[in-house]
């Protein structure tokens, strides 16, 4: 099949793009949200075509698969087909809803797209209306066993800490960073910085997605601070390439991990000693590590994930 697909969430499109069809993104000068086009940072197959909006009006696909609700007016304006109507689509919901009660999904009162939620978590918290749902977890390309937790450090990944800091977990960040050694990563680390100035040289700033692979194992565990979010794909990055986790117990993280492959607690206190012990005891963290990257692999595997979406796709293209 031809599938039109916008360059949203890159890890998620990594793992999306694998599949056996070929993949149309729009790109726009300057590469901005609405046409980042290919990876600049991840080697993406040659199934993957960058289309200018000119291009993308005279070109033929068989099903958009929609993550923002604006894309519904952008493919209407620039191809001049109705989602849902016109080509059959799909709609990723990538995120927990807002905190009130009951928040009303943008395509609820849709009945010709379907929704399809990344966690049961998220499709049992939006309210979608008569509109169709569906889930479909994650999936992870492999990168390998790369831990090596040579590093008695603690790794953390958020991006815009400052901006997302009671959602992202930012105040449990800081607190812990008096209490053990962080390693830190994710975009908008100047702004961390203000609040952490004892770890210049420790927060890293928008890594590409495999150098950060590398960077993460060498930590000795991956502490998942979110208290609100969809789950994490860097929590199940860090399962993958071997590494112990811990995280609070909120939204998919207590169906996710496994209690051999770390530790999840609401109390901050919990967390720390964990990592203590394992600062202490590269052998236990490693065990761990073993036992998260196995789970990992048969929840999250990629082939797992390219054949639901195979499945859905073509139901949905007919």
């Amino acid at each position: 099949m031809r599938v039109l697909a916008w360059h949203v969430h890159g890890s998620w499109m990594t793992s999306f793009v694998s599949g056996p069809d070929t993949y149309l993104l729009p790109v726009l000068p300057g590469r901005g949200p609405d046409g980042r086009g290919r990876a600049r940072t991840w080697q993406w197959p040659d199934t993957t075509r960058e289309l200018t909006t000119a291009e993308l009006r005279d070109t033929l696909f068989d099903v958009v698969v929609l993550q923002r609700p604006q894309e519904i007016e952008l493919l209407q304006r620039w191809t001049g087909l109705r989602a849902g109507i016109d080509v059959p689509a799909v709609y990723v919901e990538h995120n927990t809803p807002s905190l009130s009660a009951g928040t009303r999904h943008p395509l609820a009162d849709r009945g010709d797209i379907t929704i399809v939620h990344v966690t049961r978590f998220n499709e049992l918290m939006w309210e979608c209306g008569d509109a169709a749902t569906t889930v479909i977890e994650h999936g992870i390309v492999d990168p390998g066993h790369l831990y090596t937790g040579r590093a008695a450090r603690i790794a953390v990944v958020v991006n815009e800490p400052v901006r997302r800091w009671w959602v992202a977990g930012t105040d449990q960040v800081v607190k812990l960073a008096a209490r053990l050694p962080l390693e830190i990563y994710g975009m908008g680390m100047a702004a961390l910085g203000k609040y952490l100035p004892d770890l210049t040289g420790h927060l890293h700033d928008d890594v590409p997605q495999d150098a950060m692979h590398v960077m993460l194992s060498a930590n000795r565990g991956y502490f998942h601070p979110y208290r609100w979010t969809s789950l994490g794909l860097s929590l199940l990055e860090g399962m993958t390439i071997g590494m112990p986790v811990l995280a609070f117990p909120a939204t998919a993280a207590p169906e996710s991990v496994p209690p051999e492959a770390g530790v999840l607690s609401s109390d901050p206190d919990v967390l720390a000693a964990a990592a203590r012990r394992w600062l202490a005891d590269p052998d236990e963290a490693y065990e761990r590590g073993c036992a998260g990257r196995r789970h990992a692999l048969e929840r999250f595997g990629l082939q797992r994930f390219l054949n639901d979406w195979q499945h859905l796709l073509k139901e949905v293209a007919g």
